[in-house]
């Protein structure tokens, strides 16, 4: 199944409407290159472009990396990195990676819902 880029820029929004405190969200492609990505309006980015782009690329050589312990551990379910400034999300779906952020003081449990409702939106990818 052919995914539009109309159709990754609706996921994208619909991943960001899913709470307040969502940042940033972006769907990957296997060589790590950005194919859809919004910052949530009146959010700072805290990265720039350049840096942002070359974290997506390793977010792709982490998954292939990842993939050599498929095997003996199963496979990854997601991925979370708390920061002091931002936690990070990633979600991997069969030929693309969804990479996430929000803000660090959101509940887990909250973070454990959206993750479930993202996984929903994205498993067409």
């Amino acid at each position: 199944m052919v995914v539009k880029k109309t159709d990754l820029i609706e996921i994208v929004q619909k991943i960001l409407k899913l709470d307040t405190q969502m940042r940033f969200a972006a769907i990957i492609d296997s060589k790590g290159k950005i194919r859809e990505a919004i910052m949530q309006a009146g959010k700072t980015n805290l990265k720039s472009q350049r840096e942002e782009e070359h974290f997506c690329k390793q977010v792709a050589q982490r998954r292939a990396m990842r993939k050599e312990f498929d095997r003996s551990l199963g496979k990854v379910r997601y991925i979370h990195v708390e920061r002091e400034k931002v936690s990070q999300m990633v979600i991997y779906t069969k030929r693309n990676t969804v990479y996430f952020t929000m803000e660090p003081e959101m509940p887990i449990n909250t973070k454990i819902r959206l993750i479930t409702k993202i996984k929903r939106i994205t498993s067409t990818l």
